[in-house]
């Protein structure tokens, strides 16, 4: 076989651009995407052995940049739907996923330079630790990990209840690492026979195929039992899609949403639902506002009097509805409580907005959440100071800026305790261990996938909840605005998805299970993303070794030169 890195030159660059712009794509195929809306998830088993190659035989000078690139190729193609959302916001992604995968990268570089044959191992924790770092920053965007392929395989998702995803990360890689190993000798024509490898180091497939085993076998044991609770409870939940195109606002809009929505909630009351759940920011007037400081007359509204109106509407329904209605609503309170709410002056408003949801019973508002973890540049942006440019331009592109809750709410109704993730927080798994530790016995999401107008790109989204519901074993009932409305189970399992892009309501028979103790917690409620700190201790730890190393064999070539 022609050894091509022998001496570097063009054509050695340009083959392992070309094999990690492939490797891209082809790991994307794992995933919802536009060749199949549920992804083939086999494929993340193999799809980075060729990237891992290419690490083993490229130079630092160039494995920064291959980085980037690699970073760039798989977000553009795993969330090509990101246009539809914002023509910027698919530079901003590429941009700080090809940043972050740099660091990715060099990483994994050091670690195969210093250790060899034996650098699988940390490249297999480096590559968890960066999963974890990566999504918790401002920026942090856990879509496209790829343990998220995984999702119809519920067997080898159950470790999740222990590991979190990270124990499924590292499963993922260490073969595909050693692998990758392997195939970079091949290809650098370190042994012209490939199977020497395997016989110089035969124990790990030996070993790894003992894990896997164990791997599998734990979870068609734990599926079979988790499958064979009994729940506690049956809650019977309405959820109600209104389809709304989430970029087109205004009163009529704000009105022709609540008779879509009041006119489907009444439709659900004929089977008799517990509690009616609509979806993120389904009714737009902060309810809060108007009832505090707009509710006496058109007259007398701090604001808008059509939007304090529609207010008085939606009042009067919930009300007349007899049920509990939770809903996705803007929260408006005093910005400066020493102020009046409006400037009398110059008719300024004295608001601030947080992103919430309301449970709405008897008349009022019974409890409020707000959303902890906002998207970042069109929700929030925290360095107005350190990037006014990028800050003021974002304030031209018209996004909605919020503020940051900061507490973990339990909802209560007719004694079933709920938290309510607000859209993207449930592929967050801190946030909603959070919640089932402050004692929430159910998950509902209220998200709005519309602003998408992909399909794929809700389906994505619902894939990365089902390991919320692993990790708590709590069910999840996701509301949206236009898909992907469902039920999952605490085995992961996907149940009743509704259409998307329609609207509808559904009747979800709920099984709740409740928490009596701190035993009953899962190991990853009660030690919280534990497995990805000590991966990120094990990566350092192996760095600093790699380099040690890396720096000693310098030294002692030097002295025998």
């Amino acid at each position: 076989m022609k050894n091509l890195y022998v001496k570097r030159g063009l054509r050695t660059y340009v083959s392992e651009v070309l094999t990690l712009i492939l490797s891209a794509f082809i790991l994307s195929l794992a995933f919802p995407g536009f060749v199949t809306s549920g992804g083939w998830g086999w494929i993340a088993f193999f799809a980075l052995v060729p990237v891992f190659a290419v690490i083993r035989n490229t130079n630092f000078k160039a494995v920064w940049a291959y980085g980037f690139l690699f970073g760039c190729c798989f977000y553009g193609f795993f969330n090509y739907w990101l246009p539809g959302f914002h023509p910027y916001a698919v530079y901003i992604v590429l941009f700080i996923k090809g940043a972050e995968m740099v660091f990715l990268f060099l990483a994994l570089k050091l670690a195969a330079k210093g250790l060899g044959r034996w650098a699988f191992i940390a490249q297999a924790f480096i590559w968890a630790s960066y999963a974890y770092l990566s999504q918790n920053w401002f920026a942090g965007y856990p879509y496209g990990t790829i343990c998220y392929a995984l999702y119809k395989y519920l067997p080898l998702m159950q470790l999740a209840e222990i590991t979190g995803a990270w124990g499924i990360i590292i499963m993922m890689i260490l073969p595909q690492a050693w692998f990758g190993w392997w195939l970079g000798g091949v290809a650098c024509g370190e042994d012209p026979n490939p199977w020497h490898y395997i016989k110089r180091s035969p124990v790990f497939p030996i070993i790894y195929v003992i894990l896997f085993a164990a791997w599998l076998v734990f979870g068609c044991v734990r599926l079979s039992q988790v499958e064979d609770w009994e729940a506690d409870r049956t809650w019977r939940v309405a959820t109600v899609q209104h389809n709304h195109d989430s970029w087109v606002g205004g009163y009529q809009t704000y009105l022709r949403n609540f008779n879509n929505l009041r006119r489907l909630s009444i439709e659900a009351l004929r089977e008799d639902p517990d509690i009616v759940v609509w979806s993120e920011t389904a009714f737009v007037p902060s309810v809060d506002w108007h009832m505090n400081y707009s509710y006496e007359g058109a007259g007398n509204t701090i604001g808008n009097s059509e939007t304090a109106e529609l207010v008085r509407r939606f009042v009067a329904f919930a009300e007349e509805l007899d049920k509990p209605l939770l809903t996705g609503n803007p929260r408006g309170v005093l910005r400066d409580p020493s102020l009046p709410p409006i400037n009398s002056e110059t008719g300024e408003l004295n608001r601030t907005d947080y992103n919430t949801v309301i449970l709405f019973d008897d008349g009022q508002i019974k409890q409020s959440y707000a959303k902890q973890h906002l998207v970042p540049f069109t929700e929030h942006f925290p360095y107005e100071d350190t990037l006014p440019w990028l800050y003021n331009l974002l304030q031209t592109m018209d996004f909605n800026w919020w503020e940051e809750g900061d507490e973990s709410v339990v909802f209560e109704s007719d004694g079933v305790r709920f938290s309510t993730p607000i859209c993207y927080e449930d592929v967050f798994g801190d946030i909603n261990a959070d919640f089932v530790r402050g004692g929430a016995d159910l998950i509902i999401n209220m998200t709005n996938d519309r602003w998408s107008g992909c399909a794929e790109a809700a389906i994505q989204h619902a894939a990365i909840a089902t390991m919320r519901s692993i990790e708590t074993r709590k069910t999840m009932v996701r509301s949206t605005n236009s898909g992907y409305t469902c039920m999952i189970l605490p085995t992961g399992r996907i149940v009743d998805p509704q259409p998307q892009f329609r609207m509808l309501y559904h009747i979800y028979e709920v099984p709740v299970y409740e928490t009596e103790s701190e035993a009953d917690l899962t190991f990853y409620v009660r030690h919280t993303d534990l497995f990805a700190k000590v991966s990120i201790v094990i990566s350092v730890v192996a760095l600093a070794t790699s380099a040690g190393l890396i720096i000693h064999r310098q030294v002692s070539k030097r002295r025998e030169g």
